[in-house]
């Protein structure tokens, strides 16, 4: 959702990003590595040079490990996202929210964009924040309770999913081990439901800064070397926008808007 938090900071908007893990798991070419202690460090000078170029306010880390994906060896890891209480990663985020004061949270759908383990946990764990941070009776720390306006999901439609698996499959690709790392199943992706977009942003406008924050990301998106990403594809099929589903409030009926801080 890069092209959406560059849009609002070009408007002046306070745009916070709390990250989870600095995504040491995976593989890296030693190219990436030189000069940097870890995959850690490099992954993090990548979030934040992107979040420079996105006009970012803040960059917070909760202090996890990468958990990988579903099945990888990184899941069994002491300090991997997932292995930490659900419970303890929503004290930590109600900490922040009572701090920054946001009247918009975002967060990933509910099964983390393409089954990302740590992208379902943090969505987890930011739902419960949400609502948490506003009970008066929940007072961690002695903090204040701060309730914020809206609550939405990062979405995109599951057509552009069925679109592109087709077009892979035409030209012979393996669409259930996609991906720089082969591990991201497009044909479990195609299946799932698709969630509502009550909100799309158009960040054309800033595209190009979107695009430079992505150019962030050598390690990971190796341009030039590799075949588009995921995200690339997802980017190209759904025409620099992005679609969000509104949490909260809920949605009664049908809505459409093109601003997450309009009623």
């Amino acid at each position: 959702m890069g092209g959406t938090l560059a849009l609002y900071a070009r408007q002046d908007v306070e745009v916070h990003l709390i990250c989870a893990t600095r995504g040491e798991a995976g593989e890296v070419d030693p190219q990436f590595l030189e000069g940097y202690q870890s995959i850690a460090d490099r992954r993090e000078h990548e979030l934040r040079c992107a979040a420079q170029h996105l006009g970012l306010t803040s960059v917070q880390f909760l202090g996890y490990r990468d958990s990988g994906m579903q099945g990888s060896e990184d899941n069994r890891h002491p300090n991997a996202f997932i292995n930490a209480p659900l419970e303890k990663v929503s004290k930590q985020l109600v900490g922040y929210i009572r701090e920054i004061k946001p009247q918009v949270v975002l967060t990933f759908d509910p099964v983390g964009g393409y089954h990302h383990p740590d992208h379902i946990h943090i969505h987890e764990a930011a739902v419960q924040a949400f609502y948490s941070a506003g009970d008066p009776k929940y007072s961690p720390n002695g903090s204040q309770p701060y309730q914020p306006e809206k609550l939405y999901y990062h979405v995109f439609p599951r057509r552009a999913v069925r679109v592109l698996v087709k077009i892979l499959k035409f030209f012979g690709r393996d669409t259930a081990h996609f991906g720089r790392n082969k591990d991201i199943n497009l044909d479990t992706l195609a299946g799932d439901q698709d969630y509502p977009a009550h909100v799309v942003i158009d960040y054309r406008k800033v595209g190009q800064l979107k695009d430079q924050a992505s150019a962030c990301h050598a390690s990971q998106l190796d341009f030039g070397r590799q075949a588009p990403g995921f995200l690339s594809w997802i980017r190209r099929l759904t025409g620099g926008k992005d679609s969000f589903m509104r949490a909260y409030p809920p949605v009664e009926g049908t809505y459409k808007g093109h601003d997450l801080f309009a009623e």
